[in-house]
């Protein structure tokens, strides 16, 4: 049954560069990896935080939810929206997605 198993040889070693050019394609992937995938979502986090710090009484916005009001109170974690005349929804301020031009919604 020896034909089934092939004999495994030994490799010889070789010069000592070897170790340098295996960490050329980690390193180049970690480089690819940063410059696509990280830093992109580090400026839309800034961005993001940016905007939720502009947030002001008045403003329309569109939650991540999908609804959309009108900022009536501010607090420092928490904003009071109104999505329909008398209805009001307490969100935190970090849950905006955008804020939306003035005029975007009619009249609640």
């Amino acid at each position: 049954m020896n034909f089934l198993i092939s004999d495994a040889y030994a490799q010889s070693a070789s010069g000592g560069g070897a170790g340098l050019e295996g960490l050329i394609l980690p390193i180049g992937l970690i480089i690819i990896l940063y410059f696509f995938m990280i830093r992109p979502q580090i400026k839309r986090q800034k961005e993001h935080a940016k905007m939720v710090s502009a947030l002001a009484k008045g403003d329309e916005i569109q939650i991540e939810g999908g609804l959309m009001g009108k900022i009536i109170d501010l607090g420092d974690n928490f904003a009071t929206v109104e999505i329909a005349e008398g209805v009001e929804v307490k969100i935190r301020r970090h849950s905006v997605a955008q804020v939306m031009p003035k005029g975007t919604l009619k009249e609640l």
